[in-house]
């Protein structure tokens, strides 16, 4: 089933996330719909970064905002050299048929910088042939 998709690259770090719809372990009677994103994290700069942590704001189809911070992402928090990616599959629940998700990670230089990787939105939404 097709799902929406979104990329932005932040001081040489690629984002990349592709979510889908759970019909199984959704359940529209209950206003409960569920989403798996799967998230790519390219480093395509010059310097390695390390994601330390995360900030996402989701918001459902009747506009409702929620806001997510933590350490790391799926318990770990990696260290990306030059070329190298980390990519991981989370979830998300709505009460709605449909929403978005965007945010950022914290990501540190080895020098002691940081900066936030832009996570670009991407839509939560069932499949045309379930709406």
């Amino acid at each position: 089933m097709p799902g929406s998709s979104s990329t932005a690259s932040t001081q040489g770090i690629q984002v990349s996330v592709q979510s889908r719809y759970l019909p199984e372990q959704s359940s529209p009677a209950e206003r409960r719909y569920v989403f798996a994103y799967t998230v790519r994290v390219e480093n395509r700069g010059m310097t390695p970064a390390q994601l330390r942590s995360r900030h996402w704001v989701i918001t459902d189809g009747n506009g409702e905002v929620e806001e997510v911070r933590g350490p790391g992402v799926v318990g770990k928090q990696p260290r990306l050299n030059p070329g190298e990616s980390f990519e991981y599959t989370s979830g998300c629940v709505l009460k709605t048929a449909h929403g978005t998700m965007r945010g950022s990670y914290q990501m540190h230089r080895d020098d002691g910088g940081s900066f936030d990787a832009e996570i670009a939105a991407f839509g939560l939404s069932l499949p045309a042939t379930l709406n």
